[in-house]
């Protein structure tokens, strides 16, 4: 194999950063795969990665970043994955300790790897990537402890995000009563598109010092954190059901035990990255059949090569994109 491109990140005198390098298969990370990548996507994650902006996210350097990746299996030690299988990799250490999807190959344990699902294209599983897997995995997690469209309205606090815009789609396709909680009130048009019955501003979830709000929702799914989790934690209706996934707006919050104690309120921790592998086949197979967005790509606002990554983690951080951004590897760097 001839060298190829990848985005690696490197620390220098505490300084994080990355850029396109050339690397040959050698310089990867272990694995018993080795699989040429279609399309990655871009986290939010990856951009604290890349950047260094919230501390060392990754644990060794250099890397190569990405946590998500899609492709076609070119060499193979596992009887499981056969040169010529399409496959799905993301989480896992991909992008943190292990190289990962920005790259035009990636070599990973065979165990990371989700054959792509009927029902899904290479793009459309970058398209959902992470942020889809997230939204799923939430999904599922809050059925299991009573989820149902009749069971009252549902608020959506990030959503113009990746996960957040995902949510609205699938969960407004499935009859739910879905209000998008945003500051993006210029996305106004692009939520009702994806399916919002309402738009909530940002600044309707301020925090009060009361220890209960009136009661709104029956289900929240939050990728924000901090005074905004809070908020919501407070304006539960009875037997309330929180999905916790993210920290766009800070890993601390405050709160008190009586939306616990006297409304019943369950906050539920949504981890995709360590999930067993049986789950993650289970969930991509619900996002190619029933859990698959009717507006996949409306959400998908932008498409990247490798060297347009560093400039899009900077709008990213700063809080100036909308909805999800897939890296296509077949788009040759400047």
């Amino acid at each position: 194999m001839s060298s190829f491109k990848a985005f690696r990140v490197f620390q220098s005198d505490n300084k994080i950063e990355g850029s396109v390098v050339d690397l040959e298969q050698e310089a990867l990370g272990d694995g018993d795969v080795v699989f040429k990548v279609a399309y990655s996507s871009v986290n939010y994650k990856d951009a604290l990665a890349a950047t260094g902006r919230a501390g060392k996210v990754m644990r060794r350097y250099p890397l190569v970043g990405g946590i998500d990746s899609a492709g076609v299996v070119e060499q193979s030690s596992h009887p499981a994955f056969q040169p010529g299988d399409s496959v799905i990799c993301t989480s896992y250490d991909m992008g943190v300790s292990h190289d990962g999807g920005f790259s035009h190959y990636c070599r990973v344990p065979s165990q990371w790897l989700v054959p792509l699902p009927k029902g899904l294209c290479l793009l459309e599983a970058m398209s959902l990537g992470t942020a889809g897997y997230t939204a799923a995995l939430a999904i599922e997690l809050l059925e299991q402890n009573g989820l149902k469209p009749e069971g009252g309205p549902i608020v959506i606090n990030g959503a113009t995000g990746g996960v957040g815009s995902i949510l609205v789609d699938i969960l407004s396709g499935l009859h739910y009563d879905v209000t998008a909680l945003t500051g993006k009130r210029q996305s106004e048009a692009y939520l009702q598109h994806l399916g919002a019955k309402a738009l909530l501003p940002r600044e309707a979830a301020a925090v009060s010092a009361r220890p209960l709000e009136k009661s709104q929702w029956a289900a929240a799914f939050d990728s924000v954190g901090s005074d905004q989790l809070t908020w919501l934690t407070k304006t539960m209706m009875q037997n309330g059901l929180i999905a916790c996934f993210g920290n766009a707006g800070g890993i601390e919050f405050t709160g008190n035990v009586l939306p616990f104690i006297l409304r019943g309120l369950r906050l539920i921790g949504v981890d995709s990255v360590q999930t067993p592998i049986s789950i993650r086949q289970h969930i991509w197979n619900r996002l190619a059949t029933d859990l698959k967005p009717r507006h996949l790509a409306s959400i998908v606002t932008t498409t990247l090569s490798l060297d347009q990554l560093k400039p899009y983690f900077e709008l990213m951080l700063d809080g100036q994109v909308t909805g999800r951004a897939v890296v296509d590897l077949s788009k040759t760097p400047h």
